[in-house]
């Protein structure tokens, strides 16, 4: 972990906080509150609930207003894919959130400064923070930034693995995920999946979880077939 430097933080996620203790709890996971409890250090479970509701809200709009043609199921589909785990996992890399991320001893040598699941929760925790400390249009704002900036086309965030399902169901195909490979110690381990269509490796992805893995090589597959 980085020495505590919430102006480099502020910096990355290009956002200056008047109340920079909400920064420091967006970053404070429940396994540093849990070793710390003498101290009674809170957690960032609260802000990330408060961050979901916002990003939601956001990208739900945002959606409704750039595809006015598109009906709910699509959009409910578009948005899921954008905020989903593996999505905001990326736009925290992007900012180089995880290495600021307060972790128990613990859940660091297991590896959970490179957990999707904690790295994105940081990111809606972020959010909520930039909510509480300026209200709903700053934290819109951010979201616009670093999350529906690169929402030119439905590529990026539209979930693969979905857009590869529906393809190979509607021509009556035969889709799974095989697990090729899997490398390095528990805690850092990568994994290596291709996505077989009737028997057939259409991509291969790596990943540090399967499901990062799977959708890579779902993406792949959707490449090679031009979709």
């Amino acid at each position: 972990m980085k020495k505590m430097n919430l102006s480099e933080l502020e910096e990355r996620i290009g956002y200056q906080f008047h109340d920079r203790s909400l920064l420091e709890l967006a970053v404070t996971h429940t396994s540093y509150a849990n070793e710390h409890r003498r101290e009674h250090t809170a957690h960032n479970e609260r802000l990330e609930f408060l961050g979901d509701a916002v990003l939601e809200t956001v990208s739900s709009e945002y959606l409704y207003r750039k595809y006015p043609d598109l009906g709910e199921g699509k959009l409910s589909k578009m948005r899921a894919s954008m905020v989903c785990e593996p999505s905001l996992a990326i736009v925290a890399k992007r900012m180089g959130l995880p290495a600021f991320l307060r972790l128990g001893r613990g859940e660091e040598s297991m590896g959970g400064r490179e957990k999707d699941s904690i790295t994105s929760d940081a990111v809606e925790s972020v959010i909520g923070a930039i909510y509480l400390d300026s209200g709903f249009e700053s934290a819109k704002e951010f979201i616009l930034k670093h999350i529906l900036t690169d929402l030119k086309t439905e590529e990026l965030y539209y979930d693969n693995k979905t857009r590869l399902q529906e393809y190979v169901q509607e021509r009556g195909m035969k889709l799974e995920y095989v697990l090729v490979s899997e490398q390095g110690p528990d805690h850092m381990k990568v994994f290596r999946i291709s996505a077989v269509i009737d028997g057939e490796s259409y991509g291969v992805g790596d990943g540090r979880t399967k499901k990062a893995a799977s959708q890579n090589a779902a993406r792949a597959a959707l490449e090679r077939l031009c979709i």
